[in-house]
């Protein structure tokens, strides 16, 4: 089991820390004079507690920094975006990479094609692009053992090469990824800053 933070810094480039806990922190504001000799009390701020959103497969959610969005995924995939000046942004968690036959109705997140649909109409209503996210990609690991793996449709990496073929389509670079391998993930991604916690529990022949 490994515990790990996927984080972008300020070039782009992605940085990932094993076996280490990250913790965030929120400085409280400093007390304010409210007349002479008279200071503010740090009682009087309320610093707001995130929203927690817990995600299904098929469930999507795209917020604001006050939000951190929770998920567990196997051979799902998530795709996370963060817009780092305007601190929004969303997850999808998919469960296959599109549906045989084409829905009469909204775009259904459980499908990365239509997930993708729901990421770029979220982008587009903030009247913001693409391009201007900072994308990360997650998921897709084999629930099966490695000798059943081998005779089984292999639906964690078309899931995977359809999560990447979609966010190219879609003019997004992937800057970070935990993807592959065995095994379950916990996530947690904190739209405050943009970190995303990872928690892979591998399974073992």
């Amino acid at each position: 089991m490994s515990l790990a933070i996927l984080q972008t810094n300020g070039h782009g480039k992605h940085a990932t820390s094993d076996d280490e806990t990250h913790h965030a922190r929120f400085p409280l504001p400093s007390p304010l004079p409210k007349g002479e000799g008279e200071m503010v009390s740090l009682r009087e701020f309320h610093v707001n507690e995130p929203v927690e959103i817990y995600l299904l497969p098929g469930d999507f959610h795209f917020g604001d920094g006050n939000t951190r969005i929770h998920t567990v995924l196997g051979s799902c995939i998530s795709i996370t975006v963060w817009h780092p000046l305007l601190r929004i942004g969303g997850m999808s968690h998919s469960m296959l990479p599109s549906r045989s036959k084409p829905g009469n109705t909204d775009f259904d997140g459980r499908y990365a094609d239509e997930a993708m649909g729901l990421l770029l109409r979220e982008i587009g209503k903030r009247n913001t692009r693409p391009d201007e996210y900072q994308v990360k990609l997650f998921g897709g690991g084999n629930m099966f053992q490695q000798v059943l793996a081998k005779k089984a449709f292999n639906v964690a990496g078309n899931n995977i090469e359809a999560a990447r073929r979609l966010l190219e389509a879609g003019g997004m670079n992937i800057q970070a990824e935990h993807v592959g391998g065995s095994g379950h993930r916990r996530l947690i991604f904190d739209l405050c800053d943009g970190n995303v916690w990872v928690k892979h529990e591998k399974i073992y022949p």
